[in-house]
């Protein structure tokens, strides 16, 4: 057998406050979701629009609401219905693993068109805001499927493959740290070094358009060496569900980054 590294002793278990138990894989999501929070109001002052500090606090409910009934919603529908259509009970089990970005993605942008609305501010500003911030959750995000042994890789001979616990005795891709770094810290840069551009500021859309078609296209290509759900497996042509939810996300970013600098351009003018 090649060279493998073998999967780190984790205890599932954090922390304990008496009878309370946090989960590294809660505390994951936890840490994500504030860290993105933070920096949205870090950046908050230099978007237009008017959107203050209360509301990004105020959203961050909204958010969490939005991230946990979405993800666990797509990964119901899309990953394994048939599962969860007759152990209902199992879809409130989300210490378990089982999330989806998809999901989760809609269900935040549903959140973020009634909170919009409610307080009258700029979708798509608010939406670039967003964008900006996601990514830290999702490097969290990935870290914590890691922790949690799920979503790993496919079989391999590479330096680096791991042996997960649950995922029999040949080493494989840590997809999840591929996600991590593509998906989390490499888009995130992407989308901070851009965001300093103040015209670019300016073109409500843009960000939120590099975000969706970024993660579309790094999800698309880790999923190269993510194994697919074991009750889903390869689709036509060894394609995934993952890729097949991640091209639209593509051609939507692109329409959207067009859109944003045609109507910046047609206000310069």
């Amino acid at each position: 057998m090649a060279f493998a590294i073998p999967f780190p002793m984790i205890d599932p278990i954090a922390l304990e406050l008496g009878p309370i138990a946090i989960r590294w894989y809660a505390l994951a999501y936890i840490v994500g979701l504030v860290g993105g929070w933070q920096y949205i109001k870090r950046i908050s002052p230099k978007f237009p629009g008017n959107i203050t500090h209360e509301h990004v606090d105020d959203f961050l409910f909204w958010a969490t609401i939005g991230v946990v009934l979405g993800g666990r919603t797509g990964y119901v529908l899309f990953y394994n219905f048939d599962y969860f259509s007759s152990n209902p009970v199992a879809i409130f089990q989300v210490w378990n693993g089982g999330m989806s970005f998809h999901g989760g993605f809609m269900g935040v942008v549903v959140a973020a068109m009634l909170f919009c609305k409610k307080h009258k501010l700029p979708m798509m500003t608010f939406g670039d805001l967003l964008a900006c911030g996601t990514p830290i959750g999702l490097f969290f995000g990935r870290i914590a499927n890691f922790a949690n042994s799920e979503l790993y890789g496919r079989t391999t001979d590479v330096p680096w493959g791991v042996i997960f616990p649950n995922g029999g005795p040949d080493p494989r891709h840590p997809s999840q740290i591929y996600e991590a770094i593509m998906e989390g810290l490499i888009l995130f840069i992407v989308l901070f070094v851009l965001s300093r551009r103040e015209r670019l500021r300016h073109a409500p859309g843009l960000f939120v358009g590099i975000f969706i078609a970024g993660y579309g296209v790094a999800r698309s290509i880790v999923e190269l060496f993510r194994q697919p759900d074991a009750q889903i497996g390869f689709l036509s042509g060894g394609s995934t569900m993952g890729q097949w939810l991640s091209v639209p996300m593509i051609l939507i970013g692109l329409f959207f980054v067009w859109r944003a600098l045609v109507n910046k351009q047609e206000t310069n003018t």
